[in-house]
């Protein structure tokens, strides 16, 4: 089995008050999956980390050494949905990363804005779901209206929720194991330091302990409490990165 390193930490929330973290992560003898549950804006729905933990319950019975991973992704969103009273499009959601391992190959799946690094014989290959980021520049995401109407729809993001369909609208890519050294699963809480703040590149990230990633972003973004330098919507959003060391 590879060597697994993981580190996380909890940001605060649109209020700026700390609550616990709504990113969840996995180690499985045979893959890694990361979950970063949305921020709720409305109130009357669950929080997106709860929907995050119970999705992630479910993903450590589907995702197994030879399940096909969109289908493994799809049953585990029916699963939560069918067993909490889930509704497509009125129900919280969460980003989905998942690297899985066998003796020859490496297999990933990225729904969201939660990316996968590889680095290995072919340099470094981000596996990032851009389509969330794309309307954002675009400036179509203004209110919370603008998400929930281009959430799973064409044209639109895709994010888990409550319609298995967006399992299959995840990006794919596989690897010979041969081929790789590292693989890296990172919430945007982590990704921003390379993505926007330009802390580091993901060859640093890759040679660093977890947790000294997390600080230097968290360091950056306390000289900048007011989001100055880099607007966003929270001065720390929650973080979590794995680490998938692989030997030989």
């Amino acid at each position: 089995m590879p060597e697994v390193e993981v580190a996380e930490h909890p940001g605060v929330g649109l209020d700026g008050k700390v609550r616990p973290t709504e990113d969840h992560v996995l180690v499985l003898p045979h893959a890694v999956v990361l979950l970063d549950g949305a921020t709720q804006p409305r109130p009357e729905l669950p929080t997106g980390g709860w929907y995050a933990g119970l999705l992630i319950e479910e993903l450590s019975r589907t995702v197994t050494v030879d399940s096909d991973l969109a289908d493994a992704l799809a049953l585990a969103i029916e699963n939560v949905a069918r067993d909490n009273g889930l509704e497509p499009r009125n129900s919280p959601s969460s980003t989905v990363a998942i690297a899985r391992w066998t003796e020859d190959r490496v297999d990933t799946l990225v729904l969201a804005d939660s990316p996968i690094v590889v680095c290995g014989r072919n340099g470094v290959e981000v596996v990032f779901d851009d389509r969330l980021s794309s309307l954002r520049s675009n400036k179509k995401l203004r209110t919370g209206k603008d998400v929930y109407q281009l959430r799973n729809t064409e044209g639109g993001f895709w994010v888990a929720e409550a319609d298995p369909k967006a399992a299959y609208q995840a990006l794919r890519r596989s690897w010979r194991r041969e081929e790789i050294d590292v693989v890296m699963l990172a919430s945007d809480g982590v990704s921003a330091g390379v993505d926007e703040y330009g802390l580091f590149s993901w060859l640093d990230v890759a040679s660093m302990k977890p947790h000294e990633v997390l600080e230097t972003v968290r360091a950056a973004e306390r000289e900048d409490p007011d989001g100055k330098r880099w607007p966003r919507s929270k001065i720390h959003d929650d973080q979590a990165l794995a680490v998938v060391r692989f030997q030989g």
